[in-house]
């Protein structure tokens, strides 16, 4: 007997023509993120990918598995001779290791993928079933409500046994449909949305705003951090952000536009930029946190207004969320506890009491030609940081900050 573990891919099944590329960006994802582990080795069959455990231990595989795009699931399967005997063997040990665990009814569930095995999956089931019941002391069956389910899966190759299956995320390859620009503020919405759109083939590169010093380094620190926990689940493992200087059009804005069209004015600014830095990294649409209702400027009629300023593809991953099921899954890949830190972002700055959440869109380019803001976007552009964040390597903003300071200062003297 050996320790495998199989992966399936999900909505693969739906691209024919693109199939076999998309599984070889899985295979070669899944090899690069399991490096470390040497002892492994692994065998691709069709639609199937086995990972040979070779004596590592399962659990690490697990965790690195869980976080690679396109794996529907996967399980940890043990491997033998497709012959009734060593099945009933090998089915035996399994089952007799679940009652030690506490389980007491089970259901067998046989796929017969080679169909020159001499019996069908019925007749397999029905026989092995029956050398369970004569062989294992205290085992019930129970075909609607087990507890445990065996699996037999026989196959050309070999019969593969396993009695628990753990779910992937799903989607498709990282990185496979292209890069985007992802709008991320360091509060709870925009950095799942990041996920998700990783989650389904996205190459994500993140643009931040800063408004120093109404911002502190603090707040930069925290969408680092976020981006940092992404790292994880892209195809690389790297991950850049584009850090924009804000201040300026933020002051420009709020002494020369009526309060109320401050924020719809202010979101403007901020899509022109990232369409700009976008187009430079030749992504192909724009991704953000907004979510339908949620806050003044997501309303209908101020996002008709203020997506009226790019040309690009605009994807809002968590439109139509409630705000509950945004805060689960933000718990669920470990961003909730960094976004709630209390460092306010530039969009917390100068808010006006009573923002418009019915802005017109003639009244608006009225008040925005109020200002030389081409001008204000280039010198914005022109002063973009950029920082590339890697797995297992935190990177230290303000740390970073004080080493150039240092610099400039004996540069000075």
């Amino acid at each position: 007997m050996e320790d495998y573990i199989l992966v399936r891919y999900g909505e693969l099944s739906l691209k024919k023509s693109n199939r076999k590329q998309f599984i070889n960006r899985i295979q070669n994802h899944i090899k690069r993120s399991c490096e470390p582990f040497s002892n492994l080795t692994f065998e691709a069959r069709g639609l199937r990918f086995y990972i040979n455990l070779n004596n590592t231990e399962a659990s690490s595989i697990i965790e690195i598995l869980k976080q690679i795009p396109g794996i529907y699931s996967f399980s940890v399967v043990s491997r033998c001779l497709s012959d009734l005997n060593e099945i009933n063997l090998l089915a035996k040990e399994l089952v007799e290791q679940k009652l030690k665990e506490g389980f007491k009814t089970f259901k067998i569930e046989t796929n017969r993928g080679d169909k020159n095995f001499p019996k069908t999956s019925p007749e397999i089931t029905k026989e092995v079933g029956s050398f369970l019941f004569k062989n294992v002391l205290g085992l019930k069956a129970d075909m609607y409500h087990p507890d445990f389910v065996l699996s037999i899966d026989v196959r050309q190759e070999g019969t593969f046994l396993f009695t628990n299956t753990y779910m992937g995320l799903g989607g498709f390859p990282a990185g496979c449909l292209g890069k985007v620009g992802l709008m991320i503020s360091g509060g709870i919405d925009s950095v799942v949305a990041g996920y998700l759109a990783i989650k389904k083939g996205m190459q994500v590169e993140a643009i931040h705003f800063s408004s120093p010093p109404y911002t502190s380094d603090l707040a930069v620190q925290k969408v680092i951090d976020l981006l940092e926990v992404l790292t994880s689940y892209t195809e690389y493992q790297n991950l850049n952000l584009y850090i924009v200087p804000f201040s300026k059009i933020q002051q420009a804005i709020y002494e020369n536009v009526k309060e109320d069209y401050c924020i719809t004015i202010m979101r403007r600014m901020m899509y022109r930029i990232t369409e700009k830095l976008a187009k430079r990294i030749n992504a192909l649409a724009i991704v953000n946190g907004e979510n339908v209702g949620q806050v003044a400027s997501q309303t209908l009629e101020s996002m008709n207004t203020i997506e009226s300023v790019v040309d690009m593809c605009v994807i809002r991953p968590l439109a139509t969320y409630d705000k509950q099921d945004i805060v689960d899954l933000a718990k669920k890949i470990k961003t909730y506890d960094i976004s709630i830190r209390p460092y306010e972002d530039c969009c917390t700055v100068f808010v006006p009491k009573h923002p418009q959440i019915k802005p017109r869109l003639d009244l608006t380019i009225k008040e925005e030609n109020k200002l030389t803001f081409d001008e204000l976007i280039d010198d914005a552009i022109n002063n973009v940081q950029k920082i590339t964040l890697r797995k297992n390597h935190h990177y230290d903003y303000i740390a970073s900050h004080l080493k150039d300071l240092t610099q400039d200062l004996k540069d000075l003297f």
